[in-house]
């Protein structure tokens, strides 16, 4: 991590806050995601209505991405941070307050919006921040509070429910995220955002989204995000469904665990080697962990997925993060961000709903087969569209040539 001894103690002292807050910001989120499914079904929902209240989450990201990308260019990374906290701080007391599932829908909206506010001012300031030519590595270090969080949040949820209840894991959820929010208080602007805020100026979300830089990255994420959205939200029903003694929340900390251990290296190796390869790599790690889920009927197998999943959410979300980085200017960076996770997004969106309705009619078990032929359309998506045509595609995506598309800034 020299790297960051080439910084001043101003963006030092940013840096070490920002990872701070969103160590406890994962972690607050993390600690509700194995327990959440069981809590929705424990009031009588069916497979149907959990799927229709995780997805919850993914709408609030949706709607709001956008619209917060464009504020980040506009006033600055701080202010979006703070929106995320404040909302993730809030929304653990409105699942204690409601028990019906018209009302956790919309809790779980209300909810996404402080992933759509965090991460989109988190990602867009820490590439203000790294130069060019350590820009992957400085990310890749920045990202590792994603899985550090998600490691510590499922476990410690999964125990806390068991031993103390559902209240007390709110609360906890709460906390957490509140304490985060007071860390970003404390953080002042850089000059960085100073002068993007100067030299900002407006572009069309439909110019942005359409443009070959963004479109299939965020066509990518959208199918990723079908088989991401069927793991992260039906996993622990389908554990607990087979009936294997596996504590639901070591599946997500195996993943994050995981995640952790790739990133420690992806980031810096990618800016000698390129963003592509790693992505095709990636996306062939989520293809992994639905077709092994598909066929898992043991804990060591349901643990051999989670770490093929955890490879590839640790890979992918901060390779396309960096390559998005690549190929935008700082003054739009917040709405460039905006758009091509809001694929991911969307992808979670739809999956909740659509495959609660599968796992009605095939179960499980199948549902996660159709989840790797997604991922396997997204592999063949970026191998042949990622560059400027086919041969600048394939090679890009193997490691073998630039991003045609990035600006070098």
């Amino acid at each position: 991590m020299k790297v960051f001894q080439t910084f001043d103690h101003h963006l030092r002292q940013n840096l070490l806050i920002l990872f701070t807050a969103a160590l406890l910001f994962w972690s607050s989120m993390a600690a509700l995601l194995p327990t959440l499914p069981l809590y929705i079904e424990s009031v009588g929902g069916s497979k149907q209505e959990i799927g229709m209240v995780m997805g919850g989450f993914a709408i609030g990201l949706l709607l709001f991405r956008p619209m917060l990308g464009r504020l980040a260019d506009q006033r600055g990374r701080k202010i979006i941070l703070l929106i995320g906290a404040i909302v993730a701080t809030i929304a653990p007391f409105g699942y204690m307050a409601f028990k019906s599932i018209s009302l956790l829908i919309l809790v779980r909206i209300f909810h996404g919006i402080s992933v759509a506010a965090f991460t989109t001012g988190y990602s867009a300031l820490v590439a203000d921040l790294a130069p060019g030519k350590s820009r992957g590595e400085i990310i890749g270090y920045m990202s590792l509070a994603t899985p550090i969080g998600l490691a510590i949040g499922p476990a410690l949820g999964g125990y806390l429910l068991a031993a103390a209840g559902d209240k007390l894991l709110f609360l906890l959820a709460a906390e957490l995220a509140f304490v985060a929010l007071l860390g970003i208080v404390q953080m002042t602007n850089t000059p960085v955002q100073i002068e993007m805020k100067a030299e900002g100026k407006d572009s069309q979300f439909w110019q942005l989204l359409i443009s070959p830089r963004v479109r299939v990255p965020s066509v990518v994420m959208l199918l990723v995000g079908f088989s991401v959205g069927t793991v992260h939200i039906f996993v622990s029903l389908f554990i607990k469904s087979t009936g294997v003694d596996l504590n639901v929340g070591l599946f997500f900390t195996a993943a994050a665990i995981s995640s952790f251990a790739i990133r420690v290296f992806v980031g810096r190796v990618s800016d000698r080697l390129g963003r592509g390869l790693f992505i095709t790599c990636s996306i062939i790690a989520y293809t992994l962990a639905s077709l092994i889920l598909w066929q898992a009927n043991s804990p060591i197998t349901f643990l051999l997925a989670a770490i093929a999943e955890g490879s590839g959410g640790g890979t992918l979300i901060s390779m396309i993060t960096t390559m998005m980085a690549d190929r935008s200017l700082p003054q739009e960076r917040g709405r460039i961000f905006a758009i091509s996770i809001a694929g991911l997004d969307l992808g979670i969106a739809i999956a909740a709903p659509v495959f609660g309705s599968v796992a009605e009619l095939v179960g499980y078990r199948n549902m996660f087969g159709y989840g790797a032929i997604l991922t396997f359309v997204a592999l063949l998506i970026f191998l042949t569209q990622s560059s400027k045509g086919l041969l600048n595609s394939l090679r890009f995506s193997l490691g073998r040539a630039d991003d045609a598309y990035a600006l070098n800034k």
